[in-house]
């Protein structure tokens, strides 16, 4: 799970004084200076969209988008928010208008037909330690199947709330600061998703 604030990602820039130099020199126009700060927080960047699309395809659009994106409006970045917070508020935009357009055309299934049949992308996600056991993969499958059930039938914004608390393990004053709203609004949001995942699971939690 990722860490809160900064993450692991920030660290690689520690002590804060080298990431805000970093960045001005970003903003006069050094190239160096910008591929450091996007190998800084590339993972991190790749895991959240991961996170949040469920697509491999899709989160490495948004990653490059985001760092478009970065790199041409870091020159009105004022510093006053952290450049995570900056980063992730890109990141989780560029994702949430990607869910709404998966919620207008109903979204496509994760069921695939291949040459070899069809195949189940959820598996993609699933522990690679559960195929030692044959009961506790297929309870896997079943309870990967549920959540995505679950997170499809969330709206996306209440999707982005959960994702960010429970899988990038994010707080939620700075899920507010990155999504531009408070946090009661954002804790708020946490509840009715968790409420409605609470629903669709059923007997699974």
């Amino acid at each position: 799970m990722a860490q809160d604030a900064t993450g692991a990602a920030g660290a690689r820039l520690s002590p804060k004084s080298d990431e805000a130099g970093l960045i001005r020199a970003v903003q006069r126009g050094d190239q160096d200076a910008f591929e450091q700060l996007v190998r800084a927080y590339d993972q991190s960047v790749l895991r959240l969209a991961m996170n949040l699309l469920r697509s491999a395809e899709d989160a490495r659009d948004v990653y490059q988008e985001a760092f478009l994106r970065v790199y041409r409006n870091i020159h009105s970045f004022r510093f006053d928010c952290s450049f995570h917070t900056w980063l992730y508020r890109i990141v989780t935009n560029i994702c949430l208008d990607c869910l709404r357009k998966r919620k207008v055309r109903k979204e496509e299934g994760t069921v695939v037909e291949t040459s070899e049949g069809p195949v189940d992308r959820i598996n993609e996600f699933e522990e690679e330690s559960a195929h030692a056991d044959p009961e506790r993969e297929l309870f896997n499958r079943q309870l990967s199947q549920r959540i995505e059930g679950a997170l499809r039938d969330l709206t996306p914004r209440e999707r982005t709330v959960f994702e960010l608390r429970h899988y990038q393990g994010l707080r939620l004053r700075h899920i507010g600061e990155i999504l531009g709203t408070s946090e009661e609004a954002a804790k708020n949001c946490l509840f009715r998703a968790t409420q409605k995942m609470r629903i669709v699971l059923g007997d699974f939690v």
